[in-house]
């Protein structure tokens, strides 16, 4: 079992640790606002834009379990603080690259830096806290994460628009290297050096065939539209089914499975995770598809585009930090109504755009809604998903929901921006897109009903 020092100094670590899971939501969302910037200055094609902006995000899904169960085994202090560190080397090289193919690449080393480095917050979180503090701590987690990313659209459209030194979208990613540098500095000082390894290894059969399955859905999706849905794309997601299959055998057989069968029999855990997958899929396409429309459609800045989601911060962190104020006996029903929420929130954002105009002031007030709706769901899904989950089996369940978390918000990009980029006009492209986020919230209400 792992454990971790003294309780002393809580706030200060719970500080460190929120801080590294902002800054890295902050760069997948910074990267939203900053894309039709990114694809004229590089002349990449929609198919690069979408690996450039979900390039971090599928190498941050596909690590995320193995880099919870490197925490369990070595601990989460040299694991958070390697991930950090390459986080920010990463982050400077994105900031220097030259040309498309290069900047994919230093993407998917800043996600992989993120894998190991953000799983460790949920396991310290899980480990240091319990009860009240526990579900506050989780609930100040899920207003970092809304917080995190409004403040990438605003700054990413400050920086854009600011346009230092003549270059553009470039300071989008060197503002995290002096914020890494300075979370490295605090973490080696606070962050517990204490540690139990776990009797466990990594499931290298486990880790193969799960990111085998994850690149063959993702990396269609995101290729098939510029592609023009070639038979590979239709043939590669159809395997992807079977090697999610083949991970589920290889699981059952493992010795030390990346996803133990009695940590998915905890109350609430399976339904959570596949809940808060649904919640970040319509997270990640909402966010996407708007910048895109704000600033392709309607001529905006990338500053006036990140203003725009700034209603939209709000209300998730007033959810996230207010949700306890609902007595528990009515906690399900409200997550169910969140995403009911959510749901009619989108389908008003399809007719306050459909003119082609911005809306306003409808239009915020829409955000604000959809947003406080998600803030509703997410942030009690978090803490019944892992509130039955024993201590030893923190790592691997915080990996799991880490992960859901990421794939969701892959699998969101992916889908709702081969959707909107597949239409024309942007008036009619969002209309549809939006719609199709509504049904994805109906489905979510309908699964969290189990949670």
């Amino acid at each position: 079992m792992t454990t971790v020092v003294s309780r002393r100094g809580t706030g200060w670590l719970l500080a460190v640790i929120l801080s590294g899971q902002f800054m890295a939501i902050l760069d997948v969302s910074i990267v939203n606002v900053a894309a039709a910037t990114i694809r004229s200055d590089l002349n990449t094609t929609g198919s690069g834009l979408q690996l450039i902006v979900s390039g971090y995000t599928i190498a941050y899904a596909m690590l995320l379990v193995t880099g919870a169960r490197a925490g369990g085994l070595a601990g989460y202090r040299p694991v958070f603080l390697s991930g950090l560190a390459l986080f920010t080397v990463a982050s400077l090289l994105c900031g220097l690259a030259w040309s498309a193919g290069p900047l994919i690449v230093f993407r998917l080393l800043q996600g992989a830096g993120a894998a190991l480095m953000v799983p460790q917050v949920l396991s310290l979180i899980q480990l240091t806290f319990d009860g009240v503090a526990r579900m506050r701590a989780l609930s100040l987690y899920a207003a970092v994460i809304s917080l995190a990313a409004v403040a990438g659209q605003i700054l990413g459209g400050l920086l854009v628009s600011a346009d230092l030194f003549g270059t553009a979208w470039r300071p989008i990613f060197l503002v995290n290297v002096p914020i890494g540098l300075l979370l490295l500095v605090a973490a080696a000082r606070l962050l517990p050096a204490e540690h139990t390894r776990r009797e466990q290894r990594v499931d290298v059969p486990g880790l193969v065939t799960l990111s085998g399955a994850v690149s063959l859905l993702v990396v269609p999706l995101v290729l098939g539209h510029e592609q023009g849905w070639p038979s590979w794309v239709w043939l590669s997601m159809a395997a992807s089914i079977a090697m999610f299959a083949a991970f589920l055998l290889v699981e059952r057989r493992a010795a030390h499975p990346l996803v133990p069968g009695h940590l998915l029999r905890s109350p609430g855990l399976a339904a959570g995770a596949a809940s808060i997958f649904l919640v970040m899929v319509g997270y990640g396409g909402f966010l996407f598809s708007t910048a895109l429309h704000l600033q392709g459609g309607l001529g905006d800045s990338p500053l006036r585009a990140g203003l725009y989601f700034l209603p939209a911060g709000i209300g998730f962190a007033l959810a996230s930090l207010n949700w306890k104020r609902v007595p528990a006996r009515l906690h399900r029903t409200m997550i169910v109504a969140s995403s009911l929420v959510v749901g009619a929130g989108f389908l008003a954002l399809a007719a306050v755009l459909s003119g082609g105009e911005h809306g306003d002031p409808y239009f915020p007030i829409v955000l604000f809604v959809i947003s406080v709706g998600m803030g509703g769901s997410f942030s009690p899904l978090m803490t019944r998903a892992l509130a039955k989950v024993a201590p030893a089996d923190a790592p691997d369940a915080s990996g799991l929901l880490a992960m859901m978390l990421q794939l969701g918000q892959v699998v969101g990009v992916a889908a709702f921006g081969t959707l909107f980029l597949s239409l024309t006009p942007s008036a009619h492209a969002i209309t549809v897109t939006s719609c199709g986020l509504a049904v994805t919230a109906l489905l979510t209400a309908a699964v969290t009903v189990r949670v």
